[in-house]
């Protein structure tokens, strides 16, 4: 890759037919010599006993763009991170996938970086005090000119309970996800044209723990309207409806880098991005 390259990542795994409940993880990790950047995103998957085959089996898609900065060869390999969530060992089928670059030039901000956001370690609580999170969000950002549109992507993992409080192992947490996409004037104060997702409801039992929402909003028009600059920010808006209470997960840490290691690295979970056209 060029110094000034931004690739666009794919990775899809399709899991099932569990022994017991079993925590399944897509995970991405890309390396070059001095640098890295992992991303994973998963859920626990039921036993294969056909009752629940919503969560029984699932495809889970772990996508992001790749930037190094620098002139260099980047390799990425997905990983399949399960550990059984019983005494007993499991097993669990990994049915299908694929790992790609779904476009080697995807065009960066004004300032050479990608736009993109990814959130920090901690998780965020959504719940009756909290009842809207509005992240994972990418900030004001002038992008190139000259761009008809551009598609964003938000990838929220969403966490039944928090890790301290009473927690209903039999309930489940329901909330709304939309993805939203803002062009601003040139100096980024003023708002000038708007756009979203269609909002997805998602209802996650306790025993899922937590799952990915994918958002996509796109064809977004990039207006040439006066006072429309390319100036753009998008997030995700989670608004909490009912049930336990919930969290959008930060970046992930202390993942053991194979299996019995010691050594350990961090990972990205819920994060955003835009494509330009």
């Amino acid at each position: 890759m060029a110094a000034n390259q931004t690739a666009y990542v794919v990775s899809r795994l399709r899991a099932n037919a569990a022994t017991v409940r079993t925590l399944v993880d897509n995970e991405v990790r890309c390396t070059w010599p001095g640098g890295s950047k992992n991303l994973v995103m998963g859920q626990n998957v039921y036993a294969g006993t056909g009752q629940n085959p919503q969560w029984e089996d699932t495809w889970i898609v772990t996508k992001f763009l790749l930037h190094p900065g620098v002139a260099t060869t980047a390799t990425c390999t997905t990983y399949a991170r399960v550990a059984s969530l019983y005494k007993q060992t499991s097993s669990v089928q990994i049915v299908g996938g694929s790992l790609r670059f779904a476009d080697t030039s995807v065009t960066n901000a004004a300032n050479g970086k990608p736009l993109d956001f990814e959130i920090p370690y901690g998780d965020l609580p959504v719940d009756p005090t909290h009842r809207t999170v509005r992240q994972p969000a990418l900030p004001i950002t002038t992008a190139p000119a000259g761009f008809r549109e551009l598609s964003a992507f938000g990838d929220v993992d969403y966490q039944v309970c928090q890790r301290s409080g009473a927690c209903n192992k039999a309930g489940s947490s329901t909330a709304r996800f939309t993805l939203i996409v803002n062009q601003w004037n040139a100096t980024g104060k003023k708002i000038c044209h708007t756009n979203s997702s269609t909002s997805i409801t998602k209802t996650i039992p306790y025993w899922v723990h937590h799952a990915v929402v994918p958002l996509y909003t796109p064809h977004f028009a990039v207006s040439k309207a006066p006072g429309c600059a390319p100036v753009f920010n998008a997030y995700v808006r989670v608004d909490w409806l009912r049930g336990e209470t919930g969290a959008v997960q930060g970046t992930a840490v202390g993942l053991p880098d194979r299996r019995g290691s010691t050594s350990t690295h961090r990972s990205a979970m819920s994060h955003l991005y835009i494509v330009p056209a």
